[in-house]
């Protein structure tokens, strides 16, 4: 199951150490953070730190070519039966569409598994739907709450486990039952899926089918960044946090991933002191964002690339109401502020914020009430405009900035658009996007939401209307299209 194809293979050293030593080196390291992060400081405690960094993974053997690693045998492929798995919210699920379509076109059966409420959505795009365990809104709140994957308290650890639990028991029927609604067989002869999906990699295991993991955030380790859900001052730290990240999540689904392979799957379950831990490293991976904004690191392999921004694309044919293209036409170019699905603790307070900021900058704005109650049973004035659900790729070129959740689609899209960005994160992977459109120059500061006011919400405003702001768009827009035509 962890066999490295190829002549390269990372020769973990971590892997000698018992259990018992694992949980010690990472006690010794890691502080959780109440907003559900993890700060890896090697600083605070040297012994340990020297521990770690004597375990780093060195390389054995020559990189191979890529093509040396694909057999010619499954160079030409014929139509299969592909079962794509996605956890997450909605900005998860669209990218993972778009793929389906695609692969649609060439003539494979495609199957999208993902959270039930999704269903309409999937099949509004003429993709066959399947549904996955799990409540997307209430894993929102959770991850809201803190902030990722990882529990921020004693008292979360439950509640991640039963979401974990279930998403991870829906992945074989997922890949293995009929059509639940025309009784037409499917039995899945190759597995994408998104790394959150943690059932993935068992249920191939079992089928004995490819599996190809494609996610919008890092969880490959790297020396070149920290992990997403990591807090890591030191970037001699920077490889170390994706395996502290992988222990933690592993530790709390190894239980559930056990019974599933014992119960369900007929296959031995992972012994305590095995060197998996539930990590992709050893799989096929494509990252869905630009390598103009986050390039390919050096030191991954030839299993992983950075294949760019995949789009759904369903702007060009949409039909909006009248009323709103008369009121964007109107006057200036407005602001978009929208939070997609995420929960919103105080959506009034929240949308009062938006009202005054947009008044105190004099701009036009764009609020997208989304699920989490922004702009519910307020009266708005002239200058802002209340929507529900509007396609993001029609929506934003005709903005001048955009404010959201920093979702990778959402990012990605309001790039396309050439939009300078702020990104208001919530949780996971939305802090590594408000971070990196502000390194590029795209954007200001992230304002995570439990700190958003009307003095930073306007300064970022302002911040996204300076002139210069609009040209690293431009750059950051060319560089892309040259990167997608080459």
């Amino acid at each position: 199951m962890t066999e490295w194809i190829g002549t390269q293979r990372p020769d973990f050293k971590f892997d000698e150490l018992s259990g018992d030593k694992e949980k010690q080196l990472v006690a010794d390291l890691v502080k959780i953070q109440h907003d559900g992060t993890v700060e890896v400081d090697i600083e605070k405690n040297a012994p340990a730190a020297s521990e770690l960094l004597k375990l780093h993974p060195t390389l054995k053997g020559s990189s191979p070519k890529v093509d040396d690693i694909i057999p010619e045998s499954i160079k030409l492929i014929p139509r299969l039966n592909i079962a794509i798995l996605v956890v997450g919210t909605r900005g998860d699920v669209q990218p993972f569409l778009a793929i389906a379509k695609k692969l649609q076109e060439f003539g494979h059966r495609v199957r999208l598994a993902t959270h039930t409420n999704f269903r309409n959505f999937v099949k509004s795009a003429d993709v066959d739907f399947y549904p996955l365990g799990g409540d997307s809104r209430g894993l929102a709140e959770y991850m809201t709450r803190n902030k990722g994957f990882i529990p921020s308290g004693p008292g979360e650890i439950s509640v991640q486990r039963k979401h974990l639990k279930v998403i991870i028991e829906s992945t074989l029927p997922a890949c293995t039952e009929p059509d639940l609604e025309t009784g037409m067989p499917f039995r899945a002869q190759a597995i994408i899926a998104n790394a959150p999906a943690y059932g993935h990699t068992h249920v191939a295991e079992a089928l004995r089918v490819p599996l190809h993991i494609f996610f919008t955030m890092p969880w490959t380790p790297t020396n070149e960044f920290p992990h997403p859900l990591a807090r890591v001052p030191q970037n001699t730290g920077y490889w170390i946090s994706y395996i502290i990240v992988e222990l933690l999540i592993w530790w709390g689904i190894r239980g559930s991933i056990n019974e599933f392979r014992r119960k369900k799957l007929n296959l031995a379950p992972i012994a305590y002191f095995s060197t998996y831990r539930g990590s992709i490293s050893h799989l096929p991976t494509a990252y869905m964002w630009s390598p103009s904004v986050v390039p390919k690191p050096k030191d991954w392999g030839p299993l992983v690339d950075v294949v760019g921004y995949c789009f759904l694309d369903r702007g060009f044919k949409y039909q909006p109401e009248e009323a709103v293209v008369q009121w964007i036409q109107k006057g200036t170019k407005p602001i978009y502020v929208g939070f997609g699905s995420m929960p919103l603790a105080e959506p009034q307070r929240t949308t009062d914020i938006i009202l005054e900021a947009l008044k105190e900058t004099g701009q036009r704005g764009i609020i997208d009430r989304g699920l989490g109650g922004l702009g519910n049973c307020i009266k708005v004035p002239e200058n802002v405009l209340l929507i529900q659900d509007y396609p993001h790729d029609w929506l934003f070129c005709r903005c001048s900035a955009v404010i959201h959740h920093g979702g990778a689609g959402t990012t990605s899209t309001g790039l396309k658009a050439g939009c300078p960005t702020t990104i208001v994160p919530f949780f996971g992977d939305q802090f590594f996007w408000g971070e990196t459109t502000h390194q590029k120059g795209l954007g200001p500061i992230p304002i995570p939401i439990s700190q958003l006011n009307v003095g930073n919400l306007s300064n970022a405003i302002n911040f996204m209307l300076q002139p210069e702001v609009g040209l690293s768009i431009t750059i950051v827009q060319i560089d892309r299209c040259k990167t997608s035509s080459s």
